[in-house]
């Protein structure tokens, strides 16, 4: 039996939308509205009075300084949260369609601000406009009103018991959700977190990414424009070992949503379990296996799998980092995956035409430019690629190693750049022994006609989410996360709802047997 792939149209494999950015104009210097610390709905400066810049990655210079929150700024959102969620509060008292339609309003404004938010969003992340624009708009807009229609539906069940009594759980709001977000998708992260927790009845202290912070402050204006109560939604800008650790060692922070590397992960979990034993939700590194087969159409896999590490400058924890390739087809798809890689248009993240941006800084660039010189001393093949490119900001080529083997320091760990591994397999056996020879375990695809290899490969392979003729297929409706040091937890659909309640059983003594 075989199954067959459609050839790729515009977006396929990178979550696009069908709305093209290719007729709105950029706002190539959006005015910065916004640089303090959001707490109780207004915005105040840190209590040290500290600030850090925010650099354009673009340029290396400095856009804004923002207000550097620490843990006395932590500790006055957490305050600020504690008290609006307790019983009689405004939030409290709200019902819970009343809660979705504050989701759903709060998508109309992001909606009616979007060329704003995707130029603030390639200003300081440095992401070509166009996808700002067409996939983080989108995504975002979508994730607040998916989860703005399951505010009334977080429900629980009846439960029979032996003897006269009456069972029932309640799914309830966990309360104080400390959330921080990484800088490679600021605005989509914070939707995938502040969403379901909203929509359970949670109150948020949110850190945003030293790097990005700028978006994540003009969402907080639109909430209290939408109407979101005092406290419900806070976010303290600031920098990990002290905001982001800040918020992981509160004891009165009942949850935990970390989105970033393993190693930070692994402390935050520390902290939650050595402080108040306080949930965690942890989606992490990945080296997903990106596998093609012999007999799989090659031109759409090819394209595929360009784009499933290339997008977003390789700045994606499910980036298909591993592309192995069955070896009948070796040379000729190297070829192929060279060429693509060849003939994208890096460039100024303005440009409708650029594909690609810069790194999000110095240190993302002076690591992924490490890697590749440990690649060719490695002994992998550069194939093209390998250097920076222009003068000026954070750019480096898109590069396409091959001959690489999974004991290369390129072969194993994250590069989170734009850098393409190829392998050579010869079986499926092999190759699903390959792809589980890894720490991590977050995505995985296959390329095949071959509807046995999809089912043997999606069962065998040790990840969260297997794609199937295509890759980066994100959609809010479906949960995502990772398997082994990928994470805990999952985010997105109805998964990611029970991230965000306790369940109670309430058990009734009955005068007769129900």
């Amino acid at each position: 039996m075989t199954i067959t792939t459609s050839r790729l149209q515009h977006g396929e494999g990178r979550f696009f939308d069908k709305n093209m950015a290719s007729a709105v104009t950029p706002i190539r210097e959006p005015e910065i509205k916004y640089t303090q610390i959001f707490i109780n709905n207004e915005f105040v400066n840190s209590v040290s009075g500290k600030t850090f810049p925010v650099i354009n990655p673009s340029t290396a210079k400095v856009i804004v300084q923002v207000q550097e929150g620490d843990k006395a700024d932590v500790d006055k959102a957490v305050k600020a949260a504690q008290a609006a969620f307790q019983f009689g509060s405004k939030w409290r008292n709200l019902d819970a369609s009343e809660r979705g339609e504050l989701l759903y309003k709060l998508s109309s404004l992001i909606e009616r601000d979007r060329r704003y938010i995707a130029s603030l969003e390639t200003l300081d992340n440095g992401k070509p406009f166009k996808d700002a624009y067409d996939v983080d708009l989108t995504l975002s807009i979508k994730c607040l009103r998916y989860y703005a229609g399951w505010a009334d539906k977080v429900s629980g069940k009846t439960i029979p018991l032996d003897g006269q009594h009456f069972c029932y759980t309640r799914h309830e709001p966990v309360g104080v959700c400390g959330q921080i977000i990484p800088w490679n998708f600021p605005l989509l992260m914070m939707m995938w977190k502040i969403c379901p927790a909203l929509a359970c009845g949670n109150v948020i202290v949110l850190k945003p990414a030293e790097q990005t912070p700028l978006n994540a402050l003009y969402v907080a204006a639109l909430c209290k424009e939408a109407g979101f109560p005092p406290g419900v939604i806070n976010v303290v800008p600031g920098y990990g070992p002290t905001a982001g650790a800040a918020i992981s060692n509160h004891p009165d922070v009942d949850k935990v949503a970390f989105t970033g590397s393993t190693e930070v992960g692994q402390i935050v979990m520390e902290a939650a379990a050595k402080t108040n034993l306080k949930r965690v939700t942890l989606e992490l590194g990945g080296k997903s296996p990106n596998v093609i087969f012999a007999d799989a159409d090659l031109d759409q896999a090819a394209e595929a799998s360009h784009q499933a590490l290339f997008f977003n400058m390789g700045q994606c924890c499910c980036a298909g980092s591993r592309t192995y390739v069955q070896e009948e087809i070796y040379e000729q798809f190297k070829k192929k995956l060279v060429d693509r890689a060849k003939n994208r248009k890096v460039g100024d993240p303005f440009d409708v035409q650029s594909e690609s941006g810069p790194q999000v800084d110095l240190d993302q660039f002076n690591k992924v430019m490490a890697l590749i010189e440990s690649g060719i001393k490695d002994g992998a093949t550069l194939e093209c690629g390998g250097k920076r490119k222009g003068d000026k900001g954070y750019f480096i080529e898109p590069t396409v190693f091959s001959g690489v083997k999974e004991d290369m320091q390129i072969g194993r760990e994250e590069i989170f750049g734009p850098v393409q591994q190829i392998i050579k397999f010869k079986t499926i056996d092999e190759v699903i022994e390959k792809a589980n020879t890894t720490f991590y375990g977050l995505a995985a695809a296959i390329f095949t006609t071959d509807i046995n290899k999809v089912l043997t490969y999606s069962a065998k392979v040790k990840a969260g989410t297997v794609w199937v003729n295509t890759y980066n297929i994100l959609n809010c409706q479906s949960p995502f996360g990772g398997f082994k040091m990928s994470g805990i937890g999952r985010e997105l659909g109805e998964y990611g709802l029970q991230q965000y309640t306790e369940v109670k059983s309430v058990i009734i003594k009955t005068p007769t047997k129900l």
